[in-house]
């Protein structure tokens, strides 16, 4: 190693005394029992983010020490960093939000490659490709969540570093994905994560179909199973109905659907408690892949599409989003969308008969939303996870005689039905779930655009509303003509996209609409719609259930 390497990285044991440099002859010639402590591992390199700060250190010298006598051996063939140990290296390099950790994880990989060995890089700049990175952090992230977030699930991924523009909602939705994920519940932690791939592949999301294969694996599941879903067991596959129709269509959803899961007769037969469990980590995976679309998440640097270990050319530059120079742009569009929130307010206490609210619901949820053109063939790791491909959103509106029944908010709501019938069968998860609709509903900043001291609730609630609408839910006390007065026809098309289609979500879609709004304030649009069709096809489903256990 040379000598300049070497000086700035000589990794310290916690009394004090100074790691060897280079290993004795042999030490790591081999894999053996006795030599695994040598080679970081899943359990040293989670020991990075424990909670005390001295074991933290220590974690980080023993990280130091194993990468740089596993350096030692300059002999083709014996290198012994594997290419996870340099994957996980280079994410805690890019997004740990520890200045220790991600420092001394560049300095790693800098030695490594001095050594000569093939070292990775991410493929792109931040983890957004609507969003510069730069943007990110001038409308402010904080901190310590994504500290706390680092601690609690080892990594900051890029939903984490995007959803930090709104710690309020990012808080109880961490809690929310640890209650679902890993919490004690009916349902085996490696078989939660991989009906969440069954479900994030119908969207073809692959970031999180990766992301979940790993949190599968790490739970102990079978490789196999990820080859296909006939190598799954039945019980799983026997979702798979469920699966698409909640992605897609979650009005089509009856009692029947129920009854052949949980019927005494059924063949596997689901206990109510564990299919409540996969339901609920269905609709979440569903809504997720939504918002990974919708904000146009970049691979992780260690996923597949997310890194290359080919060395980057002198003019090479991370790919970076373009992002329109907002404030160069005239803000009129605010102003007068500002003055029709304000005259909606003042007429509130206008009451429109029933007569009106449905012609005007029924206006809204036939009008045609122009899509973008269907992406291509997703990948083999995607592809190969997913049941009839060809089943997917059709609006809920068509014309003709079988058209399905509209759903009416005061007859099956969360409030009143959703949320008692998720807490008896999945304790506390109700609670979980309503605080995210809570906060995501009521969160704001009193602001639009440059405008300060606004008051958005007609806004969001059109948001909301109009999201409900386009799955067939209409509330009885809401006039749907404030829909078309606060929502332009680019938004309108963001929200059909990325709600009924997340998959066709485009740079161009993304950005043509709110044009003078700031990337946070895009994003708080994007956690509504995620949020407002997770209820829409919660809803459905455990009305389903409440018919079938009557």
């Amino acid at each position: 190693m040379a000598s300049g390497t070497t000086a700035g990285l000589s990794s310290q044991r916690p009394n004090g005394e100074k790691a060897p440099r280079h290993p004795t002859e042999g030490l790591c010639r081999y894999q053996s029992e006795s030599e695994t402590d040598i080679v970081p591992t899943s359990k040293s390199l989670s020991r990075l983010c424990s909670r005390d700060d001295e074991e933290r250190a220590a974690a980080l010298e023993q990280l130091t020490e194993s990468v740089l006598i596993c350096l030692g051996l300059d002999r083709p063939g014996s290198n012994r960093l594997s290419q996870k140990t340099l994957l996980h290296l280079l994410q805690l390099s890019l997004s740990c939000p520890l200045r220790e950790v991600r420092e001394r994880s560049t300095e790693l990989l800098r030695a490594a490659q001095e050594q000569g060995v093939a070292v990775p890089r991410a493929l792109a700049s931040g983890p957004s490709a609507f969003i510069p990175a730069k943007q990110i952090l001038m409308e402010g992230l904080d901190q310590d969540i994504l500290i706390e977030s680092f601690l609690s699930l080892g990594r900051v991924d890029h939903i984490t570093m995007v959803m930090a523009l709104h710690p309020a909602y990012l808080t109880c939705f961490l809690k929310t994905q640890h209650a679902l994920l890993e919490m004690d519940g009916p349902l085996p932690r490696h078989w939660r994560h991989y009906i969440a791939v069954m479900a994030a592949a119908r969207h073809h999301c692959s970031y999180l179909v990766q992301q979940h294969s790993t949190g599968f694996l790490e739970a102990g599941g079978e490789e196999s199973w990820l080859s296909g879903l006939d190598q799954a067991p039945t019980k799983l596959r026997s979702l798979q109905t469920l699966n698409k129709l909640m992605a897609h269509r979650p009005w089509l959803i009856t009692q029947q659907h129920i009854q052949a899961l949980v019927c005494p007769g059924a063949d596997p037969r689901w206990s109510l408690a564990e299919l409540i469990h996969a339901i609920v980590v269905m609709a979440q995976a569903h809504s997720l892949c939504s918002f990974v679309w919708g904000c146009g998440l970049h691979p992780e640097p260690n996923h597949i599409g997310g890194f290359t270990f080919q060395p980057s050319s002198p003019s090479h530059v991370p790919r970076s989003p373009h992002s329109p120079a907002h404030e160069d742009v005239c803000d009129c569009a605010v102003v007068v969308l500002m003055k029709r929130m304000v005259e909606l307010q003042q007429q509130q206490e206008e009451e429109c008969t029933q007569e009106e609210i449905i012609t005007r619901f029924e206006r809204e949820r036939s009008e045609s939303i122009p899509t973008a053109v269907v992406r291509g063939a997703p990948p083999d790791l995607v592809r190969r996870l997913v049941e009839e491909p060809e089943f997917r959103y059709e609006d809920f509106a068509p014309r003709g005689e079988h058209s399905p029944t509209t759903m009416r908010a005061q007859d099956y709501s969360w409030e009143d039905h959703g949320y008692s019938l998720v807490n008896r069968l999945l304790p506390d998860m109700g609670q979980h779930l309503d605080e995210k609709f809570q906060v995501v509903s009521n969160m704001t900043y009193h602001r639009m655009a440059m405008h300060e001291g606004v008051d958005t609730y007609t806004l969001r609630k059109a948001l909301w509303n109009y999201i409900h609408c386009l799955y067939g839910i209409r509330y009885d006390d809401y006039d749907y003509g404030s829909v078309n007065v606060l929502l332009e026809r680019s938004l309108k098309v963001f929200v059909k996209t990325m709600a009924c289609h997340p998959e066709q979500t485009t740079a161009r879609i993304y950005h043509d609409f709110w044009k003078h709004f700031r990337h946070s304030e895009k994003v708080h649009a994007n956690l509504i719609v995620m949020e407002a069709r997770l209820q829409a096809a919660l809803l459905y489903t455990l009305r389903a259930i409440t018919h079938y256990m009557r």
